[in-house]
């Protein structure tokens, strides 16, 4: 089994479709994917994806690829948000909040936790942003606990494939205990 970082070093220098930008930014990836793949695997948390307007087309490729049966793995307990809570863009109250944490509380007694996608000033960054134990890919705010990019950025959307990309095979190895995240 080999050691988190090592793997998430070599996975990128030999992976001719991420690029190193991606290992320059690896003490910030690799504690954030870790917390992930701990509360996916050892808590038995359901993930539940939201993503800004801007970035749905990134949310259908993740549920599309993710579980697709080339994969080789069982099915991982990814789901769309929206297919719970289609009102998301119309969250405006506490109590709003805190009827969809008892509903989710109901819905996954394992736990859950959130991937959110998009710029941290989106009403859809409201719950992932103050909900424990999400995964953060935050857009134009730096902001601790979250993998900080920029709209700016003229290669965001390649950068984001890659990420998905390592965090994909970072899923299964952790599966296959090809690695260790908890070191």
């Amino acid at each position: 089994m080999q050691e988190f970082l090592n793997w998430t070093v070599d996975t990128i220098r030999e992976d001719r479709l991420i690029s190193p930008w991606l290992e320059e930014k690896k003490y910030e990836w690799v504690p954030l994917v870790s917390k992930s793949i701990i509360n996916i695997f050892e808590k038995g948390c359901s993930v539940l994806i939201i993503t800004d307007s801007e970035r749905d087309w990134f949310l259908k490729y993740i549920l599309t690829n993710l579980n697709s049966h080339k994969q080789n793995r069982p099915f991982l307990p990814f789901y769309n948000f929206k297919s719970f809570y289609k009102d998301l863009d119309d969250l405006k109250t506490e109590d709003d909040i805190s009827f969809i944490k008892d509903m989710l509380n109901i819905s996954f007694p394992n736990g859950y936790c959130f991937w959110y996608i998009g710029k941290s000033n989106d009403v859809r960054a409201t719950l992932p942003k103050f909900t424990k134990n999400s995964f953060l890919w935050m857009f134009d705010e730096e902001i601790q606990d979250a993998f900080n990019l920029r709209t700016k950025d003229e290669a965001l959307d390649m950068k984001l494939l890659q990420m998905y990309r390592l965090y994909d095979k970072t899923l299964s190895a952790a599966l296959f205990a090809e690695i260790n995240v908890e070191n």
